[in-house]
């Protein structure tokens, strides 16, 4: 199954889509706990072909950004925001309080500063991958002892972005 956080010019929508074999062209998925069934005519569909759709039995023209800022609609151009919420990143092991960076991208937020109290698992961080965010948690209880980046910054795979004592 598949978790995604999707938002359409501010309105956010929960949506889960079941992955099989069999959902190649169509399938169902649930957007805000309602079941929607969805069929893409062309049977190997690439995100940046899709040019119409039938959701639950109505055809949409769609067009979708290549790198997902927006899609047109028969109503328009929308700004879009998609998140996974299902990303996990292995953290490269630091062997102390030091929080690594799991993947290369753009720091887009820092919660936290020097001197903050933190708890194992709270974000203090949240990078930008191929237009996914990813939020960068405390590994354990503490004091953040510094903050090594800053929101528009790029990092790669291994940075040390903050350290928690």
């Amino acid at each position: 199954m598949s978790k995604l956080a999707v938002t359409i010019d501010g309105q956010q929508f929960e949506i889960e889509v079941v992955l099989t074999p069999e959902c190649s062209h169509s399938c169902v998925v649930r957007i805000n706990e309602e079941s929607v069934h969805i069929q893409i005519p062309d049977k190997n569909p690439s995100l940046s072909n899709v040019d119409w759709m039938i959701v639950n039995g109505r055809p949409y023209e769609l067009t979708v950004d290549d790198d997902l800022n927006w899609l047109r609609a028969y109503s328009g151009i929308h700004a879009i925001e998609i998140q996974d919420r299902e990303a996990r990143a292995a953290r490269p092991r630091s062997g102390d309080g030091r929080i690594k960076a799991p993947i290369p991208g753009l720091v887009t937020r820092v919660l936290v500063e020097k001197s903050q109290r933190v708890r194992a698992g709270q974000p203090v961080v949240v990078l930008e991958a191929m237009k996914m965010e990813n939020e960068i948690r405390a590994p354990f209880d503490g004091i953040v002892l510094g903050v090594a980046v800053s929101p528009g910054e790029t990092v790669i795979r291994g940075a040390t972005l903050a350290e928690i004592g």
